[in-house]
């Protein structure tokens, strides 16, 4: 630890030099580090919040503030409303997944027409993935979700009508 050594000078007195060991002081030193870097949480892994419904009955939803849109690979396809209206009308559209000219630009210019109504907070949002689109495409689905603050949505199963609309479209 510690140890004294004699030291000779000209004069006839004594004087001692004190010379420390540091290596056990060192030694603890890594240790601590070595503890508070195994003890510390460097990132907390971030979770997507999931609701689901209560059973017992569907909640009727008005055609009118409802999105539905399908994920493909590389395009989007969407309508308002129910299918068979949208597909009767020709009102389906073709768009993709930029934020500001794809599927968000969409979202919002159908907010803008249900605040112009007073119903701002109504528009429920559906997604329908097709079997080619891949995990990416959902996110970016609900990354829109989360931009615009849409309060209901839910991803729904594909019907075969649209799944066959989507592969003429290809």
């Amino acid at each position: 630890m510690a140890a004294i050594q004699p030291h000779s000078s000209s004069s006839k007195q004594k004087s001692h030099s004190l010379k420390i060991d540091m290596t056990p002081m060192v030694d603890l030193g890594f240790l601590l580090i070595t503890f508070f870097i195994f003890t510390t949480s460097m990132a907390e892994p971030k979770i997507m919040k999931l609701m689901m419904p209560a059973n017992g009955e569907p909640a009727p939803v008005k055609e009118s503030k409802t999105v539905t849109v399908l994920l493909d690979k590389d395009k989007v396809y969407l309508y308002a409303g129910a299918w068979k209206d949208a597909l009767a009308t020709n009102t389906i559209l073709e768009s993709n997944y930029h934020v500001k000219t794809g599927l968000g630009n969409f979202i919002r210019q159908k907010q803008k027409s249900l605040e112009q109504k007073g119903q701002k907070e109504d528009l429920v949002f559906i997604i329908k993935p097709l079997p080619s689109s891949c995990y990416q495409n959902i996110i970016a689905a609900l990354d829109e979700v989360l931009i615009n603050n849409l309060h209901y949505y839910a991803i729904v199963d594909i019907t075969e009508e649209e799944k066959s609309f989507a592969e003429k479209k290809r």
